[in-house]
């Protein structure tokens, strides 16, 4: 393929990113008894499944396990963080209240760019760090009167919601240290499939014993290729030409994109808080993006 992959395209990659992770509210909702850690493990599952067909039939299965091989510390570290983003907030929620596991993970934009500034020596641009201030607003506002609202074990769940921030920071600011200027880029697409396998090994002890049916198996296999392989893919491929800051910014989407979905897939209205946490989530993005764009061009990727 010799199609080039722009900053603008890289964004839109984010975005339908954010779309299809956004959609496991809506969908777990309409499930007969799967919960909790077996839709974590069935969907790491399927995940895993997905991505050894969608990686074997592109590469070949000698050329996916050279991949493997020769990504060395890089690939494993980035496959360790896939594997927490995918079981932390599954577990922070048995924890803790949805309204505190998502205020935790709008962290995610900070901890990242303090990471790339740190680890790559970024300066961010200041409207990206008033975009980072503004949707973590924006997310309070949403969900700020629920905080520890019937929370189990609001400490142990913040902690444990705390390591899907770290984790991604720690992903994008890898992801795009692997395309490092002056060398080879490292190939971390299979990264995604070694965070599945890792997270359905982990998971499979909790999730005994299963009490999916097969209507269960049927929208989690979806999820496990729409939801996890395919979005992850994308994310890794927008690395390439997205900084850390921008990519965990643009994930935010997920939180809003889940609302929407809850609003006309499951008829739950939101309430004056979450538009408006919303609109300033969205306002903030956008702002972002459009004055990069109007910016100097990003550097191709092939």
């Amino acid at each position: 393929m010799n199609a080039k992959l722009t900053h603008r395209r890289g964004v839109w990659l984010m975005v339908a990113c954010a779309l299809l992770w956004s959609i496991a509210g809506v969908v777990t909702r309409g499930l007969d008894s799967a919960r909790g850690f077996e839709i974590t493990f069935w969907r790491s599952f399927f995940c895993a499944l997905s991505l050894l067909l969608i990686l074997g039939a592109w590469r070949g299965p000698r050329a996916l396990l050279r991949s493997v091989r020769a990504g060395g510390r890089a690939l494993w570290l980035s496959g360790l963080c896939w594997s927490v983003m995918f079981t932390a907030f599954m577990l922070a929620l048995s924890l803790t209240t949805v309204a505190n596991t998502l205020i935790t993970l709008a962290l995610g934009p900070l901890f990242t760019a303090l990471l790339a500034r740190l680890v790559l020596g970024h300066r961010l641009a200041p409207r990206t760090w008033i975009a980072i201030a503004l949707a973590a607003v924006g997310i309070a506002w949403m969900y700020g009167d629920q905080v520890g609202i019937g929370a189990g074990r609001p400490g142990l769940g913040f902690l444990v919601a705390l390591g899907a921030p770290i984790a991604g920071a720690v992903n994008w600011t890898l992801l795009q240290h692997s395309q490092g200027r002056g060398r080879e880029p490292v190939d971390l697409l299979p990264a995604v499939l070694l965070g599945a396998v890792i997270s359905s090994l982990t998971t499979l002890p909790m999730a005994l014993p299963f009490s999916a049916s097969a209507h269960d198996l049927r929208w989690l296999a979806l999820l496990g290729l729409a939801q996890l392989a395919i979005p992850g893919l994308l994310a890794v491929v927008s690395a390439r030409v997205l900084e850390a800051p921008e990519i965990a910014l643009l994930a935010l989407l997920e939180i809003v994109f889940g609302i929407l979905w809850a609003w006309l897939g499951a008829g739950e209205t939101p309430g004056p808080a979450v538009l408006g946490g919303g609109a300033l989530v969205l306002a903030a993005l956008a702002g972002n993006e459009w004055l990069g764009w109007r910016g100097p061009p990003r550097p191709l990727a092939a």
